[in-house]
């Protein structure tokens, strides 16, 4: 299970934004609920389906229930409800940022919950680019129990951050017990599903593809620059994102690039390595990329050439 910890990663430390955030979230194991101000609930009552909102007038957090898939696995979800103008993180938040840490160790009778991105958009300030999602995100769950004949109780603790003109750290928790009857958010657990990128492999062909990763340098260059080349419609809107094999890599977001039509480009500095780790020696590392155009996206994970 993932341990209850809050995770920084911030590349650029430039800006009272990002100073901000890298202080309240250093003490937010310490300060608790009082630093995510005062939590009200949303709801008079826990149904069924769904358990209570749990979180303030900026953020709230809950669980959902969906039916069963055809496997012993359950189908859940986390829901967060963002206010207007407010924004949180995917789980590469980008240039800075604090991706969800999600905590299940206190549910029954759960072997293990695997959580699903829907594909998140880039937002760029004064502070930089980040990756993430406004006005609320629902993540699915699929949930694997110890024993399909018993019961299954999904407990939630979520420490997460929500940013608006200056961000802050925030907590949620929710429990709630999973069963194999039709959920009324089964349509929306679906919709956020048909969202999270589809696997893909580098060269396969579709309307929506990655075509190559290539590392270009040369004398005088700090950083090598890493070339990927996707084929996409002409008019398509798109936007790549890119994770380092482990998450002490902290890659620059790609950037479009002119390319010959059909094909288009994204490229980006092999830059925010790991302490002492030589750009140079990189090759082999398999890098995890998403390209999203729209409502469709795909993930690929690819060697560095």
């Amino acid at each position: 299970m993932i341990s209850v910890a809050i995770r920084l990663r911030i590349k650029y430390t430039t800006g009272m934004t990002t100073w901000l955030l890298r202080q309240w979230v250093a003490t937010a194991a310490t300060v608790g609920a009082a630093a995510c101000g005062i939590c009200v609930a949303f709801g008079a009552a826990q149904a069924a389906d769904a358990s209570l909102w749990d979180g303030d007038v900026r953020s709230a957090v809950r669980l959902v229930a969906g039916n069963a898939g055809a496997d012993q696995a359950l189908r859940a979800g986390i829901e967060l409800r963002l206010a207007a103008g407010w924004k949180t993180y995917w789980r590469y938040p980008g240039d800075s940022g604090v991706p969800p840490v999600f905590d299940f160790s206190k549910s029954e009778n759960v072997k293990s919950v695997a959580v699903a991105w829907p594909a998140p958009h880039r937002f760029t300030d004064n502070e930089g680019s980040t990756i993430g999602y406004k006005t609320g995100v629902l993540l699915p769950l699929r949930v694997v129990p110890e024993n399909p004949q018993r019961p299954v109780r999904l407990r939630l603790n979520l420490d997460y951050a929500v940013c608006e003109r200056l961000c802050v750290p925030a907590k949620g928790t929710a429990q709630l017990e999973l069963g194999r009857a039709p959920s009324p958010h089964d349509a929306a657990l679906a919709a956020a599903e048909a969202r999270v990128p589809t696997q893909s492999r580098l060269g396969e062909a579709g309307p929506l593809a990655i075509r190559s990763v290539r590392r270009e340098g040369g004398p005088g260059k700090a950083h090598p620059r890493v070339i990927v080349e996707v084929a996409a419609p002409a008019a398509a809107p798109l936007d790549l994102f890119v994770e380092g094999p482990t998450e002490e890599w902290a890659l620059p977001l790609p950037d479009p690039v002119d390319g010959a039509p059909p094909w288009r480009r994204f490229a980006f500095e092999l830059d925010g390595l790991p302490p002492g780790a030589d750009p140079a020696a990189a090759t082999g590392a398999r890098l995890r990329f998403t390209l999203v155009s729209g409502e469709r996206a795909i993930e690929v994970t690819a060697p560095l050439e």
